[in-house]
């Protein structure tokens, strides 16, 4: 492959590449290339919104080139101030490094990893933890207060009155350096994380080094799109049970359908436009769903999510209805369980809770407290209103009186909204 050919490859569904001819003559010098990408270790999950860039370095490879994935351990002790309208809350050495165990096992499902000519993995306190505070005053004299205000997220707290504390400008620097403890040749992030991805280019040129491209990619958000997080349940991790994948990506709002085919999968974008035009988006939002949920069972997801993987697993492109059953027992089994909580039934299979005895007061519990602790709500607060708006069930019932105490006798099965189960049972 060429140069101009491995670039329109590697281009494809990047907003930015900074700077693009950069990248042409970096690929031109036929040098394996050293592509960065930072995590901060902030929650256990990877979810698909990370897969998409994950997805490009896994290109990369392919072409021959390294990846080197930087897990923050130290810098999510800052807290990336990146998009947020107040100070992060700080997280510990200890914290940070609990969650990159979890992170270093789940990019194994897209990220060659085995293979130290194209993976490594490595951790900033390695050179952030013992840098001098000389150091530290050599970073900060390579940016201006000005420039830092430039940058979105500080300019409207800034305006607005909001505290911005002086660790916060430190961030961008750490991150920064990162590039420069790796010499790095390409940094992958989202649009959020352009201002950083930019300040490591002029890190890179103060210590001598040649600068990285900054290469940019979409953010996905939520199927509802909102900012995809656990607390708007429109999360979709990576690892989750391919019911559950199933069932999100069934759910993403048809507004959004198109971002997700185009940034989720491989498929043409022909293949695409056909399918959207359908009157039904029912149908595509299956193709999505079938594609995903096959792709992320298997131990390590194809290079390629594309129509020859959605045809190896027994579907047609072309006709994509409920009544095509393919040959794969993982998607049949979650798009199954989908259509059966759709026309209201109850699964067979669902997550179990068990409510420990204690938790009784001559043998019941209320009903709101059964909820929160079954992890279906947050808080009994929460439960009383989903009950007033009549969004939990039991046993298929709908529950009417927040004051409720039920017995667990026999195994209940709880539901809030269409879709979402739990079976307890009481334990010791």
């Amino acid at each position: 492959m060429t140069a101009e050919e491995a670039l329109a490859l590697l281009r494809k569904g990047a907003v930015e590449v900074i700077p693009e001819e950069d990248l042409l003559s970096k690929l031109r010098s036929g040098k394996k290339l050293v592509v960065k990408l930072g995590l901060d270790p902030t929650r256990p999950d990877i979810h698909i919104g990370h897969a998409v860039v994950l997805r490009k370095m896994r290109q990369f490879q392919e072409l021959g080139h390294k990846v080197v994935l930087i897990i923050g351990d130290f810098t999510a002790m800052i807290g990336d101030p990146s998009g947020r309208s107040k100070t992060r809350p700080p997280l510990s050495l200890e914290e940070t490094r609990a969650n990159a165990q979890s992170y270093v096992a789940q990019v194994g499902k897209i990220l060659i990893t085995d293979d130290p000519s194209r993976f490594e993995l490595r951790y900033n306190s390695e050179w952030l933890e013992n840098l001098g505070f000389k150091e530290v005053i050599r970073l900060a004299s390579q940016l201006t207060v000005a420039q830092m205000l430039e940058r979105e997220d500080f300019k409207k707290r800034y305006t607005e009155g909001v505290p911005i504390s002086l660790h916060e400008f430190l961030y961008p620097l750490a991150q920064g350096y990162d590039s420069v403890a790796i010499a790095c040749d390409v940094e992958m992030g989202g649009t959020d994380q352009k201002f950083n991805l930019l300040v490591g280019r002029e890190l890179q040129a103060a210590y001598g080094q040649n600068r990285q491209v900054a290469f940019i990619m979409p953010l996905l958000v939520g199927g509802d799109g909102q900012k995809m997080s656990k607390s708007f349940d429109n999360y979709i991790g990576i690892t989750e049970e391919p019911s559950e994948i199933f069932r999100k990506l069934m759910k993403v709002e048809d507004a959004y359908l198109p971002t997700y085919l185009e940034l989720c999968t491989d498929l043409a974008p022909e293949e695409i436009q056909t399918l959207l035009q359908q009157e039904d988006p029912v149908g595509a939002h299956r193709v999505l769903a079938r594609l995903l949920t096959g792709a992320y069972a298997m131990e390590r997801i194809p290079a390629r999510l594309d129509r020859a993987l959605y045809e190896s697993f027994g579907y047609r492109l072309e006709a994509h209805g409920q009544d095509q059953t393919g040959h794969n027992p993982i998607i049949q089994q979650a798009e199954a369980r989908y259509d059966e909580i759709a026309k209201g039934g109850i699964p067979q299979e669902m997550p179990e809770a068990t409510i420990p005895m204690a938790e009784l007061r001559e043998g019941r519990i209320p009903v709101v407290r059964l909820f929160t602790l079954a992890g279906l709500t947050a808080s009994n607060g929460e439960a009383r209103r989903l009950i007033e708006q009549k969004g939990l069930r039991l046993d298929g019932a709908l529950l009417l009186d927040p004051r409720l105490e039920v017995s667990l006798e026999e195994p209940r099965v709880l539901q809030r909204g269409k879709d979402r189960f739990v079976r307890v049972r009481l334990g010791a």
